[in-house]
Protein backbone atom coordinates (compact mmCIF):
# COMPACT_ATOMS: atom_id res chain seq x y z
CA UNK A 1 0.00 0.00 0.00
CA UNK A 2 0.91 3.65 -1.08
CA UNK A 3 0.46 6.13 1.37
CA UNK A 4 -0.06 9.73 0.38
CA UNK A 5 0.28 12.14 3.26
CA UNK A 6 -3.04 14.47 3.96
CA UNK A 7 -1.64 17.52 5.13
CA UNK A 8 -4.62 19.62 3.04
CA UNK A 9 -2.61 20.52 0.17
CA UNK A 10 -3.04 21.06 -3.77
CA UNK A 11 -2.80 18.57 -6.14
CA UNK A 12 -3.09 15.31 -3.46
CA UNK A 13 -5.75 14.08 -6.42
CA UNK A 14 -3.66 14.02 -9.10
CA UNK A 15 -0.94 11.77 -7.81
CA UNK A 16 -3.53 9.63 -6.53
CA UNK A 17 -4.70 8.77 -9.53
CA UNK A 18 -1.25 8.46 -11.50
CA UNK A 19 -0.68 5.84 -8.83
CA UNK A 20 -3.96 4.19 -9.20
CA UNK A 21 -3.32 4.59 -13.49
CA UNK A 22 -0.30 1.68 -12.41
CA UNK A 23 -2.18 -0.10 -10.60
CA UNK A 24 -1.11 0.49 -6.81
CA UNK A 25 -3.72 0.55 -3.78
CA UNK A 26 -3.31 4.08 -2.49
CA UNK A 27 -4.38 5.66 0.72
CA UNK A 28 -4.84 9.38 0.98
CA UNK A 29 -4.18 10.05 4.75
CA UNK A 30 -2.80 11.68 8.00
CA UNK A 31 -3.29 8.44 9.96
CA UNK A 32 0.05 7.83 12.06
CA UNK A 33 -0.38 4.26 11.76
CA UNK A 34 -1.74 3.53 8.16
CA UNK A 35 1.27 5.55 7.16
CA UNK A 36 4.08 3.79 9.14
CA UNK A 37 2.37 0.30 7.52
CA UNK A 38 2.46 1.86 4.19
CA UNK A 39 4.95 -0.02 1.78
CA UNK A 40 5.96 3.24 0.38
CA UNK A 41 4.86 7.34 1.55
CA UNK A 42 4.35 10.02 -0.94
CA UNK A 43 4.15 14.10 -0.01
CA UNK A 44 2.78 16.19 -2.61
CA UNK A 45 2.08 19.28 -2.89
CA UNK A 46 1.04 23.08 -4.16
CA UNK A 47 0.45 25.78 -1.59
CA UNK A 48 2.88 27.69 0.53
CA UNK A 49 5.64 26.76 2.88
CA UNK A 50 4.93 28.72 6.03
CA UNK A 51 0.78 27.37 5.84
CA UNK A 52 1.97 23.58 4.84
CA UNK A 53 4.75 23.27 7.78
CA UNK A 54 1.78 24.78 10.28
CA UNK A 55 -0.50 21.65 9.30
CA UNK A 56 2.15 19.19 9.23
CA UNK A 57 2.47 20.13 13.22
CA UNK A 58 -1.06 20.61 13.40
CA UNK A 59 -1.89 17.28 12.27
CA UNK A 60 1.25 15.53 14.58
CA UNK A 61 2.67 14.57 10.96
CA UNK A 62 6.64 16.16 11.72
CA UNK A 63 7.26 13.32 14.00
CA UNK A 64 5.65 10.62 11.82
CA UNK A 65 7.53 11.69 8.50
CA UNK A 66 10.71 11.60 10.44
CA UNK A 67 9.63 8.28 11.53
CA UNK A 68 9.03 7.02 8.13
CA UNK A 69 12.47 8.44 6.95
CA UNK A 70 14.31 6.41 9.84
CA UNK A 71 12.62 3.11 9.06
CA UNK A 72 14.25 3.29 5.46
CA UNK A 73 10.46 3.62 4.06
CA UNK A 74 10.80 4.86 0.50
CA UNK A 75 9.62 8.25 0.58
CA UNK A 76 8.91 10.86 -2.49
CA UNK A 77 8.23 14.41 -1.80
CA UNK A 78 6.56 16.33 -4.68
CA UNK A 79 7.15 19.73 -5.46
CA UNK A 80 5.97 21.54 -2.13
CA UNK A 81 6.65 18.13 -0.69
CA UNK A 82 10.67 18.81 -2.39
CA UNK A 83 10.65 22.09 -0.44
CA UNK A 84 9.67 20.99 2.87
CA UNK A 85 12.18 18.27 3.63
CA UNK A 86 14.80 21.00 3.34
CA UNK A 87 15.27 23.67 6.30
CA UNK A 88 14.38 26.61 5.45
CA UNK A 89 12.07 28.97 2.68
CA UNK A 90 12.56 32.73 1.34
CA UNK A 91 8.83 32.79 1.40
CA UNK A 92 8.63 31.74 4.97
CA UNK A 93 11.59 33.32 6.80
CA UNK A 94 11.83 32.12 10.27
CA UNK A 95 9.58 28.83 9.99
CA UNK A 96 12.00 25.92 9.44
CA UNK A 97 10.96 23.26 7.53
CA UNK A 98 11.20 19.07 8.13
CA UNK A 99 15.20 19.66 8.01
CA UNK A 100 15.63 15.88 6.84
CA UNK A 101 17.63 17.40 4.16
CA UNK A 102 20.79 20.08 3.89
CA UNK A 103 19.67 23.09 1.87
CA UNK A 104 17.08 26.13 1.29
CA UNK A 105 14.35 26.90 -0.56
CA UNK A 106 15.04 30.66 -2.92
CA UNK A 107 13.03 32.74 -4.63
CA UNK A 108 13.03 32.23 -8.52
CA UNK A 109 15.42 35.34 -9.77
CA UNK A 110 13.25 37.97 -11.61
CA UNK A 111 14.46 37.50 -15.62
CA UNK A 112 13.45 39.74 -18.22
CA UNK A 113 10.97 37.61 -21.36
CA UNK A 114 10.51 34.87 -17.83
CA UNK A 115 7.24 34.52 -15.86
CA UNK A 116 7.20 33.90 -12.26
CA UNK A 117 5.77 31.24 -11.31
CA UNK A 118 7.79 29.26 -13.97
CA UNK A 119 4.60 27.10 -14.94
CA UNK A 120 5.57 24.77 -18.10
CA UNK A 121 7.77 21.95 -19.49
CA UNK A 122 11.53 22.29 -18.84
CA UNK A 123 13.97 19.45 -19.27
CA UNK A 124 15.80 18.04 -17.06
CA UNK A 125 19.88 16.77 -17.30
CA UNK A 126 20.88 14.13 -15.25
CA UNK A 127 23.43 13.54 -12.92
CA UNK A 128 24.30 11.25 -10.25
CA UNK A 129 22.47 8.28 -11.53
CA UNK A 130 18.97 8.85 -10.19
CA UNK A 131 17.00 5.51 -9.15
CA UNK A 132 13.57 7.38 -10.54
CA UNK A 133 15.23 8.20 -13.81
CA UNK A 134 16.02 4.38 -14.78
CA UNK A 135 15.28 3.91 -18.78
CA UNK A 136 14.50 7.24 -19.55
CA UNK A 137 15.86 9.28 -22.43
CA UNK A 138 18.60 11.97 -22.29
CA UNK A 139 16.99 15.34 -21.25
CA UNK A 140 13.38 14.55 -21.40
CA UNK A 141 10.54 17.64 -20.78
CA UNK A 142 8.48 17.44 -17.59
CA UNK A 143 6.11 19.96 -16.21
CA UNK A 144 6.66 22.64 -13.55
CA UNK A 145 4.38 24.80 -11.25
CA UNK A 146 6.31 27.13 -9.11
CA UNK A 147 7.95 30.49 -7.68
CA UNK A 148 10.48 29.22 -5.56
CA UNK A 149 13.15 26.51 -6.03
CA UNK A 150 16.03 24.53 -4.21
CA UNK A 151 20.13 24.77 -3.62
CA UNK A 152 20.84 21.81 -2.11
CA UNK A 153 23.59 22.10 0.89
CA UNK A 154 25.66 18.40 -1.21
CA UNK A 155 25.50 18.48 -4.96
CA UNK A 156 25.99 14.56 -4.50
CA UNK A 157 22.69 14.33 -3.77
CA UNK A 158 21.31 16.16 -6.87
CA UNK A 159 20.35 13.87 -9.88
CA UNK A 160 18.37 15.92 -12.28
CA UNK A 161 18.81 20.07 -12.94
CA UNK A 162 16.92 22.36 -14.98
CA UNK A 163 17.42 26.08 -16.04
CA UNK A 164 14.93 28.42 -15.38
CA UNK A 165 16.48 32.21 -14.73
CA UNK A 166 18.70 30.53 -12.81
CA UNK A 167 20.10 26.74 -12.03
CA UNK A 168 17.14 24.58 -10.36
CA UNK A 169 18.27 21.53 -8.58
CA UNK A 170 14.90 19.84 -9.98
CA UNK A 171 15.34 16.57 -8.06
CA UNK A 172 17.54 14.69 -5.47
CA UNK A 173 17.66 11.02 -3.73
CA UNK A 174 19.52 10.39 -0.49
CA UNK A 175 18.92 6.88 0.95
CA UNK A 176 15.21 6.22 0.81
CA UNK A 177 14.60 10.13 0.01
CA UNK A 178 13.70 11.05 -2.96
CA UNK A 179 12.01 14.26 -4.22
CA UNK A 180 11.30 16.03 -7.79
CA UNK A 181 10.56 19.48 -7.89
CA UNK A 182 8.38 19.28 -11.11
CA UNK A 183 5.46 17.39 -11.17
CA UNK A 184 5.66 13.50 -12.67
CA UNK A 185 1.63 12.96 -12.14
CA UNK A 186 1.22 15.89 -14.90
CA UNK A 187 4.55 14.84 -16.88
CA UNK A 188 2.85 12.35 -19.38
CA UNK A 189 4.98 9.18 -19.88
CA UNK A 190 7.80 10.39 -18.57
CA UNK A 191 6.27 11.21 -15.26
CA UNK A 192 4.80 8.30 -15.17
CA UNK A 193 7.46 6.69 -15.50
CA UNK A 194 9.69 7.86 -12.75
CA UNK A 195 6.30 6.78 -10.61
CA UNK A 196 6.67 3.50 -12.05
CA UNK A 197 10.39 3.54 -10.97
CA UNK A 198 9.41 4.57 -7.28
CA UNK A 199 6.74 1.93 -7.10
CA UNK A 200 9.41 -0.66 -7.84
CA UNK A 201 12.10 0.30 -5.57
Amino acid sequence: MIAIIDYDAGNIKSVEKAMQLLGQDVTITRDRETILKADKVILPGVGAFGDAMGKIHQYGLYEVIHEVVKRNTPFLGICLGLQLLFERSDETPGVEGLGILKGEILRIPDKEGLKIPHMGWNSLEFQNNGRLFKGLPKDPYVYFVHSYYLKAADEGIVTATTEYSTHIHASVEQGNVFACQFHPEKSSDVGIQILKNFVEL
